[in-house]
């Protein structure tokens, strides 16, 4: 009797195992929503603000703070977008925003390649290049995330790697620094930010929102810094199959080679506004 049972309880595991290995062995596909947020960071100058302005600006700044993404992903591509919204005050997209916003994000963790489309003042980029190093630190912790089993890993990143689509006064001073420094041989320190990141092996892919990849499961949620990333709503197999696409329009360019025309242009800009006072 007690051999039988061993017996059965090992047939199930098998069967267990080999339905896993024939749902992804086979086509498939999965869409996750992810819903970010970010705290309201105004440092100085916001010591001198009241809590009633503060909450002004964060209402002015929600569709900058608080936003809605998909990730449509197969074994070994995927496609991550934000979902456009609306200001809640002027009921306009955020146009300035969306200069320094990622674009649609498409990733493929075989071929280690990522084609990123960035529209920068109405001149659309293709930024080519290869996926974002991520050396991850696996730890024992776990949470379960809606209906699955998460286990927590950790990274550090340069944060100028992280945000190459972005812009910051601080990192042009820093770049205009270094060039003019007289000693080459001079460091400076690289600011980098920690990465927190919970995925399931439930879902055996190494892909994740945004830059993040490379897990032995699905992310399904990831802190960066003030923002965090939070998995809303996943689906497995989507009765309607969604075409995952690299995007194909635009200049083609590097990181490094997009992130010195976003430097150039703002240079420009702001020695434009100079001139003129």
């Amino acid at each position: 009797m007690k051999n039988s049972y061993f017996k059965l309880s090992f047939l199930f595991l098998v069967s267990v195992l080999f339905s896993s290995e024939i749902l992804f062995a086979q086509d498939f596909q999965g869409q996750a929503t992810y819903v970010s947020k970010s705290k309201l960071e105004l440092g100085s100058w916001g010591a001198r603000m009241s809590e009633a302005q503060k909450k002004q600006i964060a209402a002015r700044l929600k569709n900058r703070l608080e936003k809605e993404y998909i990730l449509v992903f197969n074994k070994e591509e995927s496609i991550f977008n934000e979902e456009e919204q609306l200001d809640a005050i002027s009921g306009a997209t955020d146009s300035w925003g969306k200069n320094f916003a990622a674009g649609e994000t498409y990733k493929n963790v075989k071929t280690n390649a990522q084609i990123q489309q960035q529209e920068f003042y109405g001149k659309k980029f293709l930024v080519k290049d290869k996926l974002q190093k991520m050396d991850w630190t696996l730890g024992k912790e776990s949470k379960q995330i809606g209906n699955y089993t998460c286990f927590r890993a950790t990274t550090f990143i340069p944060t100028d790697d992280l945000l190459w689509y972005s812009f910051s006064w601080s990192r042009m001073r820093t770049s205009e620094t270094q060039d003019s420094a007289v000693d080459e041989n001079k460091k400076t320190e690289v600011d980098v930010t920690q990465i927190e990141a919970w995925y399931t092996p439930q879902i055996p892919v190494r892909h994740g929102p945004s830059e993040y990849w490379g897990l032995p499961g699905l992310i399904l949620e990831v802190s960066a810094g003030a923002t965090t990333m939070l998995c809303s709503k996943l689906v497995i197999n989507p009765d309607v199959s969604i075409e995952i696409e690299a995007p194909k329009k635009g200049t083609v360019v590097t990181k490094n080679e997009y992130q010195d025309i976003i430097q150039n242009k703002m240079a420009e800009f702001r020695n434009n506004r100079m001139g003129r006072r």
